[in-house]
């Protein structure tokens, strides 16, 4: 009997180190709204957040990248420490320089474990045919389907525009990123641009939604349709459909050389940005470097099941790397929009707080916006700031 019993709790309780990820969403709650959903929506469906791991504290993994990753990650990881984050980080880092892909399957597998990744950029330096963009690999073996980078202005810093708020939303596994090239006949080279009715809706969809439910008026959708007629057509068609779905919200789209144009004249247009992938690379370095550069922005990569947070113009850095003047904001906002995602509000408020009024009150700000000091002293005042900020 006592045999039947403990079985029968076995059955029932739930181990107490299993780990529960975004990806563990009940079968049951999917089915409730087949009748509404189509079967693509159904998988835009966000993910709830992951239950809290090993006495209440979250493994994330941590890939630093090259030239400026592994000192932002550093300041990172001091933060979280100093403000009680319940992070503890998995890091692993990737040589560029080696041969095979063994660091770079670590790196998923640690992912797929873990659900959640914070990440600088991983440089490829490679040029043998069999070695792909680290990069790359990750976004399309995770399926993280779209990058969302808000692009928004600081008070006080020097920029060519002021007051700019515009959400880009990038398709992130197809277009000319899907790496398939070859060369036909001699000298001749062909690379392939792949766009997918799938991709392409839950691209578009996500962009719709993402307006509807942020109070946004206008999505616009960015191509070169006049000149690839059959994809970039087919990624703008299926645009103009998805937006039947949400009658509110205004809609156009925009010839890629024309968008550079006017987000330099004009940016303030813009409200919501759908993209293709290789345009959204284009747009994202172009309002960067109108509102500021590129230590500033953070992006968001989702797919289904997993996240990865990153400054949003992935740049290396290799240049100021170990020279003390990187701008640790881009990466400190990748780290606030995990913590978000991750569901931990209040730790996110404080050290955005921390560093807006770093940066924009006390004005202490590395070169790359228009200020003197180095990185080590953005972090002293995040620091310094937060040892007067309670997190409950």
């Amino acid at each position: 009997m006592a045999v039947r019993l403990a079985q029968r709790l076995m059955k029932t309780q739930t181990p107490f180190l299993c780990r529960s990820y975004p990806m563990l969403v009940t079968k049951e709650k999917t089915e409730d709204v087949a009748h509404t959903k189509s079967s693509l929506q159904k998988r835009l469906t966000v993910p709830e957040i992951p239950q809290a791991q090993y006495g209440g504290r979250h493994a994330v993994t941590m890939l630093p990248g090259g030239g400026i990753g592994p000192e932002l990650m550093s300041y990172v990881r001091e933060i979280f420490a100093y403000c009680g984050a319940p992070i503890d980080f998995e890091v692993i880092d990737i040589d560029p320089s080696t041969e095979g892909n063994e660091d770079l399957e670590y790196a998923i597998t640690s992912i797929k474990r873990n659900g959640v990744a914070i990440k600088g950029n991983i440089e490829t330096k490679s040029q043998s045919l069999t070695e792909v963009s680290r990069n790359v690999a990750i976004r399309n073996e995770l399926d993280l389907f779209v990058n969302v980078v808000h692009c928004k202005s600081l008070p006080g810093i020097p920029a060519h525009h002021k007051d700019v708020d515009i959400v880009l939303i990038r398709q992130n596994t197809d277009g000319e990123y899907a790496m398939l090239e070859h060369e036909s006949v001699k000298g001749v080279v062909e690379s392939m641009k792949v766009v997918t009715v799938e991709n392409a809706e839950r691209v578009a969809r996500y962009a719709f939604q993402y307006a509807r439910e942020n109070g946004r008026k206008k999505v616009t959708t960015i191509h070169k349709a006049n000149i690839m007629k059959m994809s970039d057509g087919l990624f703008l068609e299926v645009a103009k459909k998805v937006h039947k779905d949400y009658p509110e919200l205004e809609h156009n789209n925009m010839i890629i050389d024309n968008t550079c144009m006017q987000l330099v004249s004009n940016p303030h247009q813009f409200d919501v940005m759908n993209m293709t992938n290789l345009y959204g690379t284009i747009v994202s370095n172009v309002i960067c470097g109108l509102i500021g550069g590129a230590g500033i922005l953070s992006g968001r990569n989702y797919g289904d099941h997993y996240a990865i947070f990153e400054p949003g113009t992935r740049n290396t850095g290799t240049a100021i790397a170990g020279k003390n003047i990187a701008n640790p904001l881009a990466m400190i906002n990748a780290s606030v929009d995990m913590l978000n995602h991750l569901g931990y509000k209040d730790h996110a408020r404080v050290i955005s707080e921390a560093a807006y009024e770093t940066v924009v009150e006390r004005g202490i700000r590395t070169p790359d916006i228009g200020g003197t000091n180095n990185s080590t002293d953005v972090i002293k005042s995040i620091l310094d700031i937060l040892s007067n900020k309670r997190v409950h």
